[in-house]
């Protein structure tokens, strides 16, 4: 167990309990909760769960705020789109358009680690989002290849198509389908993933980025280059954002500007790391965990208690489910305020410590 976690155990016991019930909830999603939506969201959480933790090695584990993850997310995304639309859709065009993703992402990364880390905090954020506007706009004049604002609808290798089926056979009540086959790829590839990013945060690679996001000037003096790692370090977080791109695609079977490029995926991925904690890639699955599942189900949440309260004209028109935006801000400021830390340093800061070592 040690080993699988990289030696990062969760210092907790409501902590562990908890990654203990996601996992296992994630794991038995198809047959525990039926229904397309929550086979959607159960896929979305794996994806931006990996999406997250690649942000938080920027941010929580070097100090480094870009705006450009979305960036290298629809790259993966977009290569496989093209690769699968452009050839024969099978599993040589889908490693083809993975490695064609991850290659262009790796040299972005490295032009834009290398020209711009050099500047300071603020400054380097701008490059990133000035980087990724322009890069938006350049996906949406490319349509003969990207599809514009309409994106790329492409197939995927024949058993991972909702139609294909393994004849009559079932799994607990459960058709062998292409739909199934295609959510434990994107479970197997998130957990492998997320466990590698476990890994680097838990090296001496990965002790050098805490003491330059620490104080980078004696990480300097004591002779770790500073520029060198946080270049890699920026490499390290596009290509595994890369990766969660292609995991989207693979399970949309689809990509396109709001899905993969939209700002909007770049302030969920800041809200997401504020509430799951920095500095901590557990912090990134209870965050998306909290964030998704708020996301998909406050609205029918408020829908309920609107109806419950019709007696009372102000409080039904207040909790309308037209509203959940301001819920869901007022709850992301409520959580900000009672864990400043996020809740996975409040969690491991109180409370009994279980060491599962032991």
């Amino acid at each position: 167990m040690i080993r699988l976690l990289s030696g990062d155990l969760p210092r907790s016991r409501v902590l562990a309990a908890l990654l203990l019930l996601i996992l296992v909830a994630l794991a038995c999603a198809p047959f525990a909760f039926p229904g397309a939506r929550a086979l959607n969201m159960a896929a979305k959480i794996c994806i931006f769960v990996v999406l997250v933790a690649s942000y938080d090695l920027l941010l929580g584990y070097t100090g480094i705020v870009s705006f450009a993850h979305t960036m290298f997310f629809g790259i993966g995304g977009y290569g496989v789109a093209i690769a699968m639309s452009r050839m024969e859709p099978g599993w040589g065009a889908l490693l083809a358009g993975t490695a064609g993703a991850l290659a262009v992402s790796a040299l972005l990364a490295l032009l834009i680690g290398l020209f711009s880390l050099r500047v300071r905090a603020i400054f380097f954020a701008m490059i990133t989002l000035a980087v990724a506007t322009a890069f938006a706009t350049l996906v949406s004049q490319l349509s003969e290849w990207t599809g514009g604002e309409d994106g790329l609808t492409f197939k995927v290798p024949e058993v991972l198509r909702p139609g294909f089926t393994l004849g009559d056979t079932e799994w607990l009540g459960v058709p062998l389908s292409g739909k199934l086959l295609s959510y434990y790829l994107v479970f197997a590839g998130a957990l492998g993933l997320f466990l590698a990013l476990l890994r680097i945060v838990n090296s001496p690679f990965g002790r050098v980025l805490q003491a330059i996001r620490e104080n980078d000037f004696r990480a300097e003096a004591i002779g770790y280059r500073t520029v060198v790692y946080r270049t890699v370090s920026t490499v390290l977080s596009a290509m595994f954002a890369t990766l969660a791109g292609v995991l989207m695609a693979v399970w949309l079977r689809y990509n396109g500007p709001d899905t993969s490029l939209s700002f909007e995926i770049m302030v969920d991925i800041l809200l997401i790391v504020v509430i799951g904690g920095m500095g901590t890639l557990y912090g990134a699955v209870i965050g998306t965990v909290l964030f998704l599942v708020a996301q998909t189900y406050l609205q029918d949440v408020m829908k309920l208690a609107s109806d419950g309260t019709a007696a009372l004209p102000l409080l039904s028109s207040l909790l309308h489910p037209d509203r959940w935006l301001l819920w869901l801000g007022l709850l992301f400021v409520l959580s900000v305020y009672y864990f400043p830390q996020g809740v996975v340093g409040r969690l491991r800061g109180t409370g009994p410590v279980q060491d599962i070592a032991s």
